[in-house]
Parts: structure tokens; C-alpha cells; sequence
């Protein structure tokens, strides 16, 4: 199994924090780095900047909401990406959330996942230097062979995956439920799609990794998807609650220990060994290792552990 390091851009954190992980996953041996967005830096701008500045790191951009950015745009991000840096330069697409796609961008989510595959083709023919023949738009940059990947959790994104990705990425994920989406590619014949899962990691954590760890958790708890995977993994109690409205700050203090564990690379090194393994054995492809930060070390010793126990220097 890889391993791939992922800027967290943890919404309580520091934005300049991102670059400072980016060095520290280069010099760990990591060769993928994911960088999405959310309220503080461009994805395609920081990709930039860490390509430019940090040897032997290939980014992957996204995932990238399909109904904020366009095809072409999202194209020309990678090519451009690619182009000014001179290194491979992948990307993700995904559906994301009401809130950022409706309330920020104020677009509409309506036919998200139909809008994966045709975002995936388009965006795949571009980069190869063709004409895409739904727009007419051609790159003039040179071709990119980019891999693109899908972030996928619901039944239509994970067909689009099948059918159109390099790769299939999951996020906060249990290895039981690694388990049935490998089996789902492999019955929709796309064993040749790989699959990753971004993993927040915490290593001997402290109570303020633990507690970072579950903020971000906090407004997956009530999703469709993400409640019954909780609800399986014995956390059905504080998904009830998320479900009945309890608030944000309320849900935090209601959610259990062990939590964060039954989705994360989260513990001593040992327990983190085992989870490295459980994860491998359900068929993950790519551990993709968001590094905890509140510990002050911005994510070096999960960093390290995991590149230890894995191969972070295949980019292949």
C-alpha cells in the first residue's frame, strides 16, 4: 500500500501551516501531495507555489467541486499547474457540500453526480491535447498526463468512478466500508481503478489532536452515507443526535472515545501499525495521511510513522 500526504487546511489552523506540511511530506519521501480547497488558499494557486518550491513533490488538485469550476477550467488549472512547474500534476473531482457549492458559490448541486462523469471525460480529453467536443475547447498548453481521480461515497458517484476514473478517493472512512466499495468496483468490473481514503492521523495523540480530529467530524456525523457508516461502527447514539439538530458545539462534547479511531490512523505507533494494516486488508490502494496539527510538530511524527510503515515514495 502508498502512502500520499494531504494538506488539511484545517478551518482553526493557520494557513501558512500548509506549506510548512507540504516541506515536511517531501522531506518524509512522500511523492503525491493533495491540495483542495476550502476558505483560505486557491487549490490551483497553492499547487502552484508548492511545485515550484518543493522538490520532487506531484500534486494532486481537488477534489474540485463539478458545479463551481468547469471543465475547461478545471483544465486549464492542471495544464497550467503542470506547465509552469514541469512536474506531473493530477487532479480530483467530487460533488462536495450544499454549503460550499449553494450558500458560498451560490450554484446549484442539482445533477452533481451525472455532471462527475461528463466533467471526467471532458477533462480527461482535454489534458490530452484534443478538442473536447462538447464545448469546442482545445488547450494550447502542452498535453498533461494527469491521473484523475473521483471523490465518491453515494451509489451515482462511485458508477462514475467505475467508469471514468484512475482512481476512486474516499474520505473519514471505515475499513469495513473500504471493504464493500473495493468490492463494488471489482463487481462493476473496474478492478483496474484504484482506491485511496484520506485518513486524518494522529500519532500518540494529545487531547488537542483528538479534538481537532472530531471538529472536523462534526458536520459528517448527520450525512446521509457517513451516519450509517458511523451508526455501524457502534456510533449510532450521537448520530441519532446530530440527526435531531443537536448543535455543533453540543455534538462535539457527545461524541464518544474511540471515535475517531473507527475512521483515522489514530494512536500509539503499534495501534497505528494495526489500522495501516486493517485498511491494506480491506484493499486501499493509497493511505492518504491528513496530519493532524494542534500537537505543534504540524504533523511530522504521522507523517513519519506512516511513511515507515507504507511506501510514500511510489507516485505511480
Amino acid at each position: 500500500m502508498r502512502a500520499e500526504a494531504v494538506l488539511g487546511l484545517w478551518q482553526d489552523r493557520d494557513p501558512s501551516e500548509a506549506m510548512t506540511t507540504a516541506r515536511l511530506a517531501a522531506e518524509l519521501g512522500y511523492r503525491r501531495l493533495w491540495i483542495g480547497e476550502m476558505a483560505t488558499f486557491d487549490a490551483f494557486a497553492l499547487a502552484t507555489a508548492v511545485a515550484m518550491t518543493i522538490p520532487d513533490i506531484e500534486p494532486v488538485v481537488g477534489p474540485l467541486a463539478v458545479t463551481v469550476r468547469t471543465p475547461v477550467n478545471i483544465a486549464l488549472g492542471v495544464a497550467s499547474v503542470a506547465t509552469l512547474t514541469g512536474r506531473s500534476t493530477h487532479v480530483a473531482l467530487g460533488t462536495s457540500s450544499k454549503v460550499v457549492v449553494e450558500r458560498w458559490h451560490g450554484r446549484s448541486r442539482r445533477g452533481a453526480s451525472e455532471q462527475l462523469a461528463a466533467t471526467a471525460q471532458a477533462v480527461r480529453t482535454m489534458l490530452a491535447g484534443e478538442r473536447d467536443p462538447v464545448s469546442g475547447f482545445r488547450l494550447r498548453l502542452p498535453p498533461c498526463a494527469a491521473d484523475i481521480a473521483i471523490a465518491a461515497f453515494g451509489d451515482k458517484a462511485v458508477v462514475a468512478a467505475a467508469a471514468h476514473a484512475d482512481r476512486m478517493v474516499l474520505n473519514m472512512v471505515t475499513p469495513a466500508a473500504v471493504a464493500r466499495y473495493r468490492r463494488t468496483l471489482d463487481t462493476a468490473g473496474a478492478g483496474e481503478v484504484g482506491l485511496a481514503a484520506w485518513l486524518s492521523t494522529a500519532v500518540d495523540p494529545t487531547p488537542e489532536d483528538i479534538a481537532q480530529i472530531r471538529m472536523a467530524a462534526v458536520g459528517y456525523l448527520a450525512a446521509p452515507g457517513y451516519g450509517e457508516m458511523f451508526a455501524e461502527a457502534g456510533f449510532g447514539a450521537v448520530v441519532d443526535m446530530a440527526r435531531e439538530g443537536m448543535a455543533p458545539r453540543q455534538l462535539l462534547a457527545a461524541i464518544p472515545d474511540g471515535f475517531e479511531q473507527s475512521v483515522g490512523l489514530v494512536g500509539s505507533r503499534s495501534e497505528v501499525a494495526r489500522l495501516v494494516d486493517d485498511y491494506r486488508a480491506a484493499g486501499l490502494e493509497a493511505v492518504c495521511v491528513v496530519p493532524v496539527t494542534a500537537s505543534g510538530d504540524l504533523g511530522r511524527n504521522a507523517l513519519g510513522v506512516v511513511a515507515a510503515l507504507t511506501d510514500a515514495s511510489g507516485a505511480g
